[in-house]
């Protein structure tokens, strides 16, 4: 998959897409996506986030920063976390990660649209 090396400059989510706010049953569970991305280089990674959209125009070159030897979540459903930009519910999005750097990328969901919850977690696919 990633050739010499531990990371890679870019990367894809294809299935983004935020789910209800609110359990019925219990609205202490939160349906959110986050972006985890790991710096693991002893430089600060700058980061270019384009977000793909089905029937709208890609929003292209939110600027994000992970600090050296850290690893931070960026919240989907938070506006600050992304640029300012506000992503619907129930819409599909996808993803291209750029950086400066090689870093590593994964991507969850907390579902909460059936009564059993889910939690979906991967490594995004590394792009070149």
């Amino acid at each position: 998959m990633l050739e010499n090396s531990n990371g890679s400059k870019v990367w894809y989510v294809a299935d983004g897409w935020i789910p209800f706010k609110t359990a019925d049953k219990d609205p202490s569970y939160v349906g959110h996506e986050s972006l985890m991305i790991l710096n693991y280089n002893d430089v600060l990674a700058k980061i270019y986030l384009d977000i793909y959209f089905e029937n709208n125009d890609p929003i292209k070159n939110i600027e994000l920063e992970v600090m050296p030897e850290r690893v931070k979540c960026f919240r989907m459903d938070n506006p600050n976390d992304i640029g300012g930009v506000k992503l619907k519910r129930l819409e599909q999005y996808a993803l291209r990660i750029k950086s400066n750097i090689d870093i590593v990328v994964q991507f969850g969901r907390m579902d909460i649209t059936q009564p059993n919850l889910a939690y979906m977690g991967y490594i995004a696919f590394p792009g070149k």
